[in-house]
C-alpha cells in the first residue's frame, strides 16, 4: 500500500437537544468537535499536524473569517483555510480535496468541521431575542449563497428544494408508470425503513419510527408542502448539531501513533454534476451525474455495487434516494440499510453538515466491522450536484478519480433549450401541487413545446389543481400562454386544453 494513501483517523459528532439548553455558537461547536475528534484518533499531537482547515458553511450565523477565527482558537499551524458555500455534497468534497492534496503529498493532516445551531437561533427569536454570537460577517449575511437560475427560474419562484425534489419525483413516477397513490405509498415505504434506523440512533433529531400511513396521511400536524410531499417526508434543517473529520495518510498516522483499528481508508471518490436549470435536463426522472460519479468511485475503489456492505444515500426527500437506487441499480427491496444515521428528515438535516454526520457515522460503523464497505452520497442545490465516497477499515488500492471524464460523460447528453414566453400547446413533462397551510396554491409545471423545447408554466384553477393530485398529469395535452409580469419577470400560465 501506498503511505501517502488517504485515511480518516478521527471523528466527532454532537447532538444538542432543548432539553440541554441552547447549543454553543457554531466557531464553539467547531473547536469542540475538533478536540474530540483529535482524541478520537488515539494519536500523539494530532492537531498540531493540521495544515489544512476545511469550514462548512453554517446558515445559523455567519463570521467575518470562519476558518482563520477557528485556527486561532485551535492554534492551528499555517496551511490551507477553506470556507464552503451552500451545498449538501460539501463535505465529501471537501473531503476529497483533502485526499487528493495528502495522496501527493502537498499537506498531511486535513480537519473539515461543521456546526449548525438553526434550532437554537429559532429559539431566541421565539423568545424575543436574536443571536449575538462573536465576529460577525459584515454586509449581507448571506453573500455566500449562490444559485445558477435561468431567469425564468427567478420568474417562476423556483428556488425552494421541496418544489425541485417533488417534480423529480413525479417524473419518475411517471416513467415508472405509477399512479400518484401508488408511488405516495412507495415513497412512504421507503422512508419508513430510514426511520427504523433514526430510531436506534441517540444521536436522531426524531429518534422514532414512524408507519408508512404516518409518514404520507396528511393531517392537521402534518400538512403537504409540495405533492407528494407531507411534512413528515421532508428534511429538517432546523437542528442543533456538529461534527469533524481528521484526514491524513497512513504514513502519517504511523509517526503519530493513531493505532490502525482508528483508521478508515477513503478507497475511492468521485462527483458530477447535472445541468443546473432544471427543464434543461432530457430526462427529469433520472441523474446521469449520479450514475457516472458513482461509477467512478467504483472503479477507483476496485468494488462492484455487490461489494457495499453499508450506504448512506442522501434523504433530503424520497427522488434523492429513489434517484441513487436507480443510478446504483440497487432495487427497493434490496435489504441492505440504505442509511446509517436515519436519514435528514429523521436524523436531522444540519444544512450543509449532514454528510460530515453520515461520514462519521460509517467510520464508527467500519470500525466495528474491518471487513464490510461503505458507501457514502451527498447531493447539492436541484439535485444537480452529486457526490460519492467509498470507505473500508481494511487497505487497498486507492487511484485517483478523472472526475474530467465523468463530467464530460454527463455533458456528452446535451441540454433542452428553455423559453422564457410560451404561447400555445404543450406537453406536461413533470410537475408538482404547491400547498399553504390553508391548501393548495399553485402547480409548477415543466411542459415540452412543440419545437422541442421546454418552458415554466404555474397553473392556479383549484379544480386543476385538485385533478393534478388524483391523476397522474404528465404527458398530458395543455395550453400555455403569457401571464403577468411579477417584477421578477414574465410567469407563463398553464390551462387544461
Amino acid at each position: 500500500m501506498n503511505p501517502n494513501t488517504p485515511c480518516i483517523v478521527g471523528v466527532a459528532q454532537k447532538t444538542w437537544r432543548e432539553a440541554d439548553g441552547d447549543a454553543p455558537e457554531p466557531l464553539q461547536v467547531w473547536a469542540a468537535m475538533a478536540r474530540e475528534a483529535a482524541r478520537d484518533s488515539g494519536g500523539r499531537e494530532v492537531l498540531d499536524a493540521v495544515d489544512s482547515l476545511q469550514v462548512v458553511y453554517p446558515m445559523a450565523w455567519q463570521y467575518d473569517d470562519p476558518p482563520a477565527r477557528l485556527a486561532k482558537l485551535l492554534e492551528l499551524k499555517d496551511g490551507d483555510r477553506a470556507y464552503s458555500g451552500i451545498s449538501g455534497t460539501t463535505p465529501q468534497r471537501m473531503v476529497n480535496t483533502a485526499a487528493r492534496d495528502i495522496f501527493e503529498g502537498r499537506r498531511e493532516m486535513a480537519l473539515v468541521v461543521s456546526a449548525e445551531v438553526l434550532a437554537t437561533a429559532k429559539r431566541m427569536r421565539k423568545r424575543g431575542s436574536k443571536p449575538a454570537w462573536s465576529h460577525p460577517m459584515e454586509g449581507h449575511p448571506h453573500s455566500r449563497v449562490k444559485m445558477d437560475l435561468h431567469p425564468t427560474e427567478v420568474a417562476h419562484d423556483i428556488f425552494q428544494a421541496y418544489l425541485s425534489f417533488a417534480i423529480f419525483d413525479v417524473a419518475r413516477r411517471a416513467h415508472l408508470g405509477l399512479t400518484p397513490q401508488e408511488n405516495r405509498q412507495r415513497d412512504g415505504e421507503l422512508l419508513a425503513r430510514l426511520t427504523g434506523v433514526a430510531a436506534n440512533n441517540e444521536r436522531s433529531w426524531f429518534p422514532i419510527a414512524h408507519t408508512t400511513r404516518e409518514l404520507i396521511e396528511v393531517t392537521p400536524r402534518n400538512r403537504m408542502i409540495s405533492d407528494p410531499y407531507t411534512k413528515n417526508m421532508v428534511a429538517i434543517m432546523d437542528v442543533d448539531m456538529g461534527a469533524a473529520l481528521l484526514l491524513t495518510s497512513h504514513g502519517k498516522a504511523d509517526a503519530l501513533g493513531i493505532p490502525k483499528d482508528r483508521r478508515v481508508t477513503l478507497r475511492g471518490f468521485c462527483s458530477a454534476n447535472d445541468p443546473a436549470w432544471i427543464a434543461a435536463r432530457h430526462d427529469l426522472w433520472r441523474s446521469r451525474g449520479m450514475e457516472e460519479a458513482s461509477r467512478e468511485a467504483m472503479r477507483c475503489a476496485g468494488i462492484d455495487i455487490d461489494g457495499i456492505t453499508h450506504f448512506d444515500l442522501y434523504s433530503c426527500f424520497a427522488s434523492s434516494v429513489n434517484f441513487a437506487l436507480d443510478a446504483l441499480g440497487l432495487s427497493a427491496d434490496d435489504t441492505r440499510p440504505l442509511t446509517v444515521t436515519g436519514g435528514l428528515p429523521f436524523f436531522g438535516g444540519p444544512g450543509n453538515g449532514y454528510v460530515t454526520h453520515s461520514i462519521a457515522t460509517m467510520v464508527e460503523r467500519l470500525r466495528e466491522r474491518p471487513e464490510d464497505v461503505g458507501m457514502v452520497s451527498g447531493v447539492g442545490m436541484h439535485m444537480e450536484k452529486h457526490v460519492y465516497g467509498i470507505y473500508s477499515a481494511t487497505p487497498g488500492a486507492f487511484e485517483l478519480p478523472d472526475e474530467a471524464a465523468a463530467q464530460a460523460r454527463v455533458d456528452a447528453d446535451g441540454v433542452r433549450e428553455i423559453e422564457s414566453q410560451a404561447n400555445g400547446p404543450a406537453t406536461i413533462a413533470a410537475y408538482s401541487v404547491l400547498w399553504n397551510r390553508e391548501g393548495p396554491v399553485r402547480a409548477l409545471a415543466i411542459c415540452d413545446l412543440p419545437n422541442g423545447a421546454r418552458c415554466y408554466a404555474n397553473a392556479i384553477d383549484p379544480e386543476l389543481l385538485a385533478a393534478m393530485q388524483r391523476e397522474e398529469w404528465v404527458g398530458r395535452s395543455v395550453k400555455v400562454s403569457v401571464g403577468e409580469d411579477t417584477g421578477r419577470g414574465t410567469v407563463n400560465i398553464l390551462t387544461a386544453s
